[in-house]
């Protein structure tokens, strides 16, 4: 890897960084950290991918929100918690996550609780209890809809 860029080569770089992926402001920022840029190429990048829509904060968190929520199943808190770490402000968080509908979410929920539930081998069941709750709960599910849940299968 070069050590020192050039600021067009380090822009042609950071486009195809952004262009395979949607990116958010402070992923690209340490990229160009790594890459060994100061504060003021930085800002000049950045800007130039925000004016050519390669950087799109907006894009990316409701991209993120889909995707994680398709994909790997998580649940609007934990959502919420690592957009707020990739330090994107409160109203796109909001749009971001209008992207997954009341009956996806639930639907989602009722799949990943049940299939959770068969998958714990516990047979103690306070233990099996918690673990499920546990599961739910790191996923990022509201605790209200988890508790309810657990009611109801462990009533059948």
């Amino acid at each position: 890897m070069k050590e020192v860029y050039s600021i067009n080569d380090a822009t042609n770089k950071i486009e195809h960084y952004c262009a395979y992926q949607e990116r958010c402001h402070t992923e690209v920022e340490q990229k160009l950290r790594s890459m060994k840029m100061d504060s003021e190429e930085i800002s000049v990048i950045i800007s130039h991918l925000i004016n050519d829509n390669f950087l799109n904060e907006e894009r990316f968190a409701c991209s993120f929100a889909r995707g994680k929520h398709r994909i790997k199943h998580w649940g609007t808190i934990r959502i919420t918690n690592e957009l707020k770490f990739r330090k994107i402000n409160s109203r796109l968080i909001t749009t971001a996550l209008k992207e997954i509908t009341p009956e996806e979410y639930l639907d989602t929920f009722e799949k990943l609780a049940d299939r959770t539930w068969e998958n714990i081998s516990e047979t103690n069941a306070l233990k099996k209890r918690k673990k499920f709750c546990d599961n739910l709960l790191r996923k990022g599910f509201e605790s209200d809809i988890v508790y309810e849940k657990v009611k109801e299968l462990e009533a059948m």
